[in-house]
């Protein structure tokens, strides 16, 4: 797996540290859900953004790769 595009989707909004943790990624609020996209550089990268979630307490609701 190379350097991909990521859509995340995630119920709520974000708090600001929450923001302040994925700054490199564009935020957009969807009521009731938060698209975070961006560039994921390989697989172990994808798995850290995801336990990164986890540990700010943010559900993910889905996680695609963008064509």
């Amino acid at each position: 797996m190379g350097t991909r595009r990521y859509e995340f989707r995630v119920d709520g909004r974000l708090t600001d540290e929450a923001r302040a943790a994925f700054s490199d990624m564009r935020i957009t609020e969807e009521p009731p859900q938060v698209v975070i996209d961006g560039e994921v550089l390989d697989e172990s990268h994808l798995h850290g953004i995801i336990a990164q979630f986890h540990a700010l307490g943010i559900t993910v609701v889905s996680v695609l790769p963008v064509p």
